[in-house]
């Protein structure tokens, strides 16, 4: 059994808990040792598990530990992936068995994502590293989504879409078919895209339009 510990202790990061809870109840994989968290107290108790520390402590961590990454902002999580040099640390892939997806190989999925309750996953589908697929979300035939890349629960993806390293989708937001979403964009909670959005800006509304550019 391998010990595993999450990284992010707030809301998100007791749902992925629960997550591993329920990947245990349909075969034993994981022994969940807590959570690693910089804004909280070393031995602070989070429901029934305690905090083990901050990143210092993570990447001086001296047993090997499979790590869920349960933050959904995709700068910390790839400055927290860059920046760890303990090769004791892994990064699994979770996904809850209630997720519906194709098998034999039609859908690729990287090292680190967190696949919730309630997704379904169709076909020809690659994933790259690091995403988050929180609850109930959708993702249509032939998309690809690049790595460290969040969406939040009840998101829509049709078919045939493209969506660039880095990009957050809020909550409840809908993309339709046949279009990309630029790199380090941020699609806002209930938009919906019938529009390429290009990288580094803030798309909202419906039809979602940009009102940010990054600098």
């Amino acid at each position: 059994m391998k010990k595993i510990a999450v990284y992010g202790a707030g809301g998100f990061g007791r749902e992925v808990a629960f997550l591993i809870h329920d990947i245990n109840k349909k075969k034993h994989e994981y022994d969940f040792i807590g959570y690693f968290d910089d804004g909280k107290r070393k031995g602070e108790r989070i429901n029934d598990s305690f905090v083990l520390g901050g990143f210092e402590e993570l990447d001086r961590f001296e047993e090997d530990l499979c790590v869920a990454l349960a933050i959904a902002n995709p700068d910390v999580k790839r400055a927290i992936v860059n920046k760890l040099n303990n090769n004791k640390i892994s990064f699994p892939t979770l996904i809850h068995p209630s997720v519906i997806k194709s098998g034999g190989g039609l859908i690729k999925i990287g090292k680190g994502c967190i696949v919730c309750a309630g997704n379904i996953i169709t076909v020809n589908i690659e994933i790259g590293d690091f995403v988050i697929l929180n609850l109930s979300c959708t993702v249509g035939h032939d998309t690809i989504i690049n790595s460290f890349c969040s969406f939040m629960p009840s998101i829509n993806i049709s078919g045939e879409v493209r969506i660039g390293e880095g990009v957050y989708v809020g909550t409840g937001a809908k993309i339709i078919n046949q279009l990309s979403i630029g790199a380090n964009s941020t699609i806002g909670a209930g938009a919906v895209v019938v529009n390429d959005i290009p990288d580094n800006c803030t798309a909202v509304g419906v039809p979602a339009k940009v009102i940010k550019r990054k600098s």
